[in-house]
């Protein structure tokens, strides 16, 4: 798996055990019901455009990395999003890929340190979450 900054053009490699946690708990269809005041049903439907979450969860076990990764995902995670800026290509190790963002609406990165304990060197390990949003 890697993320690549699409601004700067450099890719980070994430580890590809990374589990996509909501990868079926969306749907592109959205609709809304309203009844009309002659009793009548009104649904409203259309196809989203853009707004998929991703969720990407590292087991307790599994999908380490170092506290330098860390780093440079909350420097990237720190970018506001705009026309050129804070915009990322998300490519797994089958081949899809997605252009996301960090859902900056939530908290975009969890990062534990794996040994439970203050982790100050750069080489030290974290588990990780990162909330994205494909735009």
């Amino acid at each position: 798996m890697q993320l690549t900054n699409l601004d700067a053009g450099v890719a980070l490699p994430l580890p590809d055990d990374l589990l996509w946690s909501d990868e079926h708990a969306w749907s592109p269809a959205v609709a809304t019901t309203s009844y009309l005041i002659t009793g009548a049903l009104l649904i409203q439907s259309a196809t989203r455009q853009a707004g998929r979450p991703i969720t990407l969860v590292g087991a307790p076990d599994m999908a380490w990395v170092t506290r330098a990764t860390v780093e440079q995902l909350q420097a990237w995670a720190a970018l506001p999003v705009g026309s050129a800026t804070g915009r990322f290509g998300l490519t797994f190790s089958d081949g899809r890929s997605f252009t996301v963002a960090f859902r900056h609406a939530e908290t975009a990165i969890e990062a534990e340190p794996v040994l439970g304990i203050p982790a100050r060197a750069a080489t030290d390990f974290y588990r990780l979450t990162l909330r994205f949003l494909e735009i």
